[in-house]
């Protein structure tokens, strides 16, 4: 009796290559990360705390007197505080609408972001859906309210009574209610949403476009690409996505508590435009243009390139 063992071998099939092919590589659904929204409020009160605040403070200095160069916008707001001048309105309303505003942003684009790629999106427009719904959430949930308050504590005319910025609010809600500390709200919406559409957008194509050119077209480039390679692509999308300047000074103009012969008391977007534009012409709508760019893209490195790697560092992508 042969006891030899046998061999079996068993050739390539298409029975192989149809269960390489049907491996599922559809997007899973993630559960609710709360990880995610710690991480967003902590990336944002990092960004508002360091350079942030000092961008943000010299656009609406720019914004709301479009008069004034940016030597004099500078000196302006030294002359105001010294340093100091330059975080006005961080305490508190800067930390209340970065302890929220970035945990609704991280949490709701990565939401919408993921739905748009399930059904087929590229990167780029899954990022323009993402930022988009992101932004619009944190206008109506967290960031009317503080924005106004930010915007007033830079252009309000600084009496010798030193006043507590939660009694202007105060003084603010009893005269005009819940729509009067809201004031322009629909602006920021508007600028929200175009603002976090354009740079997870840009910032993702720029990135999809690096990883392309530096490491070739496999499955497996993405994984290849550094941090130099998220920030350069995060830098363009900072700096690109303000295109939309106009928006942000008929925001500051609604919101400014500047007093000028022939200005309107309460406006709408359309009565600021008409406005700003009656007064200062198209130049007027870029003005502040500058530090804008800057806090966009400090922006962006904190909130997309460090979110990013702080996702994946955590496992909430």
């Amino acid at each position: 009796m042969n006891t030899t063992p046998t061999l079996k071998i068993t050739p390539l099939t298409s029975t192989t290559t149809t269960t390489n092919t049907n491996v599922d590589t559809t997007l899973k659904k993630k559960p609710v990360s709360y990880k995610n929204l710690l991480l967003g409020a902590t990336l944002n009160l990092f960004e508002v705390s360091t350079l942030g605040q000092p961008f943000e403070v010299v656009k609406t200095q720019l914004a709301a007197n479009r008069g004034q160069s940016l030597k004099q916008a500078l000196s302006n707001i030294y002359a105001r505080g010294g340093l100091f001048g330059f975080y006005q309105g961080l305490i508190p309303w800067a930390w209340i609408e970065a302890s929220t505003k970035g945990a609704v942003l991280l949490f709701t684009a990565s939401e919408f972001e993921h739905l748009a790629r399930s059904a087929g999106a590229s990167p780029f427009l899954g990022g323009i859906v993402g930022g988009m719904g992101g932004g619009i959430a944190q206008a109506y949930t967290t960031m009317g309210f503080c924005t106004f308050m930010k915007t007033v504590e830079v252009t309000r005319h600084k009496s010798a009574v030193k006043e507590s910025t939660f009694k202007i609010a105060n003084d603010i809600f009893k005269k005009e209610g819940i729509a009067g500390i809201n004031k322009g709200v629909n602006a920021v919406a508007l600028r929200q949403c175009t603002n976090w559409a354009s740079r997870f957008g840009i910032t993702r194509f720029a990135q999809e476009s690096i990883i392309k050119s530096r490491y070739g077209d496999a499955a497996d480039a993405h994984l290849r690409a550094t941090a130099i390679d998220k920030a350069m692509a995060s830098i363009l999308g900072g700096a690109l996505s303000c295109w939309n300047q106009p928006i942000e000074v008929i925001r500051i103009e609604m919101q400014s508590q500047v007093k000028a012969a022939g200005r309107p008391e309460k406006m709408s977007i359309v009565s600021a435009t008409k406005y700003i534009y009656a007064n200062n012409g198209m130049k007027g709508f870029f003005r502040g243009i500058t530090p804008r760019i800057g806090l966009g893209i400090w922006q962006t490195l904190c909130m997309v390139a460090l979110g990013d790697h702080f996702r994946a560092l955590f496992g909430t992508n």
